[in-house]
């Protein structure tokens, strides 16, 4: 019963999802994944529950708050595998301006978190200085790291910030739609896009999210025998391992602070080993895949790993990861805590705003609208949001946009958005404090204003 009716629970509200998005203009119109909107759906059948005591109902919920930090691990262990890695040297060349633009956005939002943490709410409210974190957490790392966050957040002694930066992620792709498509229509009027294709001619297939029939892509192709292994387990057993390369690599890393406790002072012991145990597990994952990918490119002769049964999997841990993340939100905690919260989601806001309208134009070497308004769209959602909003500015991909976007999530990823950065963060602001947050917002600008010059000195063919 114990994974029964959680099964059942996040299968009805993934269908929920699906069947608003499908009847619903208002979703269709602000391109609502159906996850999300099953989340919602779920918050709010939960806190009702709640608040009637309705404990047949609370009971249908209760094992969805340990799947979201679960199923992060398998979403990053999916990230490196079956995609077939160009040189370091290609990625670079054609990433360059793209990666450094959204480093600047990502580390932005620190920079704008923690300055409105120090300058306004550690005077106002007893919040303690990871809060100052929750706009990145949020926004550039999503559902998925907010989740996998969780046990890093119990860690530091402030669970709360599990919700709030769940909150944030939610609000976050809410307003990376409306600002995005707001943006759009701006931006045609002004007459800074290459090409557009109007919001009203977008096909219905697209806002509804359903493929016509004639139209359906493979989901991916079959490289085991049925009659030896399903292509399938074979693909989870491959995932599997990525996940348990991230479990011993963390291990290890304790194994080796142990090992070091003899030689290292009692104090700098204690602090290194509070990091490594409060690190998630998440990016080392990512590290697996990595590890699996090359193995298979260096051994595989037989290339078994297909990258579209990888992405089914993905895809299907992410839903699952969304629908039971935003359900499992305690809006009580984030209500107690909405006017601060509020700052900081509308300065996290106002920022990408100001990167896309002021700071893009300015430094991006071409097709600034379309590059920006991509990164805009990844950086407050999730990938899928800025390949949408770029494809209404560049429906045929004529720019070079979208092939630099791609190569930059290659060196993105494993740092920023949930990467090892933003999984830093969060322990040592916790150990660290409001010093911390001081020296870590020092930080964040002295890195903006590096890929700042890396970035005019590539504009203007210096680099």
């Amino acid at each position: 019963m114990k994974l029964l009716l959680p099964f059942i629970t996040v299968s009805i509200l993934l269908f929920a999802g699906h069947y608003l998005r499908l009847h619903v203009k208002l979703f269709q119109k602000l391109y609502i994944p159906s996850p999300l909107i099953g989340g919602i759906v779920g918050l709010i059948v939960y806190q009702t529950s709640k608040v009637l005591s309705l404990h047949t109902f609370t009971m249908w919920f209760d094992g969805l708050v340990m799947l979201p930090a679960f199923l992060i691990n398998i979403v990053f262990a999916c990230l490196f595998l079956g995609v077939t890695l160009p040189s370091f040297n290609t990625v670079l060349k054609k990433s360059i301006p793209q990666l450094s633009y959204g480093q600047i956005v990502a580390w932005g939002q620190y920079m704008v978190g923690l300055g409105i943490f120090i300058g306004i709410i550690s005077n106002m409210w007893d919040l303690p200085a990871m809060f100052g974190a929750v706009i990145e957490v949020g926004f550039e790392g999503g559902h998925g790291t907010a989740s996998g966050l969780s046990p890093t957040f119990e860690m530091m002694n402030w669970p709360e910030g599990k919700d709030f930066a769940l909150a944030s992620a939610t609000v976050g792709i809410i307003s990376a739609v409306l600002c995005g498509i707001a943006l759009i229509n701006w931006a045609n009027r002004k007459g800074y896009t290459h090409r557009s294709l109007l919001i009203e001619n977008i096909p219905e297939d697209e806002t509804i999210g359903i493929i016509p029939v004639d139209r359906r892509p493979a989901a991916g192709y079959l490289s085991i025998h049925t009659d030896s292994l399903d292509a399938m387990s074979y693909h989870v057993a491959i995932v599997g391992i990525a996940v348990g390369i991230g479990y011993f690599l963390k291990e290890g890393l304790v194994a080796i602070i142990h090992f070091l406790q003899a030689v290292l002072p009692h104090a700098t012991y204690t602090t290194i080993l509070t990091i490594v145990k409060s690190f998630p597990l998440f990016p080392l994952c990512m590290i697996g895949g990595l590890i699996v990918q090359l193995f298979s490119q260096r051994f595989d002769k037989h290339e078994t790993i297909d990258i579209g049964l990888v992405r089914r999997i993905q895809n299907m841990a992410l839903d699952i990861l969304i629908v039971s993340a935003v359900t499992m939100i305690q809006v009580v905690i984030v209500i107690k805590g909405i006017v601060p919260f509020t700052i900081m989601v509308i300065g996290g806001i106002l920022w990408n705003i100001f990167c896309l309208l002021i700071l893009a134009k300015i430094v991006l070497p071409d097709s600034w609208f379309e590059r920006a308004i991509a990164e805009m769209g990844q950086s407050m959602g999730v990938t899928a949001t800025g390949l949408m909003l770029l494809r209404i500015v560049d429906p045929d991909y004529k720019t070079p946009a979208l092939e630099a976007f791609a190569y930059k999530q290659l060196l993105h990823e494993p740092f920023m958005g949930g990467g090892i950065i933003t999984s830093m963060f969060i322990p040592l602001l916790g150990i660290g404090g409001i010093a911390m947050a001081f020296n870590l917002f020092y930080i964040s600008i002295a890195v903006i204003i590096l890929w700042l010059i890396i970035l005019l000195l590539f504009k203007y063919k210096l680099l």
